[in-house]
């Protein structure tokens, strides 16, 4: 099971700016270099950002993004909803289309159980909860 990668990239960013010093304004051109982020994939992914209401865009010469502050509190299934990603699909997990209770892959039942406790974790968990654990970008 692995996130889409623009799922992946929104939450570095996110992640990224929560730990800035809330004066200061992070450039496109700064969170592609900095995260490693492709810069056009990068300008789409902000454009998500600012219209879901995580992170504010302040235009002009000295602008920049910032995150809103009301997004350290928003689940990170906040993000993969916004993206469209998601383990509520029933995307079979060995790569085989689809699964349900009715047409399972091998490792349907045994799945279910690890699915749900990843559901609940990006549900309970914030940015807030994530500021400044690990030090990779």
């Amino acid at each position: 099971m692995q996130l889409q990668n623009t799922s992946q990239y929104a939450i570095r960013i996110l992640i990224y700016l929560a730990n800035q010093n809330k004066d200061c304004l992070s450039t496109s051109p700064e969170l592609s270099k900095t995260l490693d982020i492709p810069y056009k994939f990068l300008t789409k992914i902000m454009g998500n950002l600012v219209k879901a209401g995580f992170v504010k865009s302040i235009k002009g010469r000295e602008g920049g993004y910032a995150l809103e502050s009301s997004a350290l509190e928003l689940p990170i299934s906040s993000v993969l909803d916004t993206f469209n990603d998601s383990l509520h699909d029933e995307q079979c997990i060995l790569g085989a289309g689809y699964c349900d209770n009715i047409n399972k892959c091998a490792l349907h039942d045994q799945w279910m159980a690890p699915k749900h406790l990843i559901q609940i974790m990006f549900k309970e968990t914030t940015l807030e909860d994530l500021l400044g654990k690990g030090n990779k970008k």
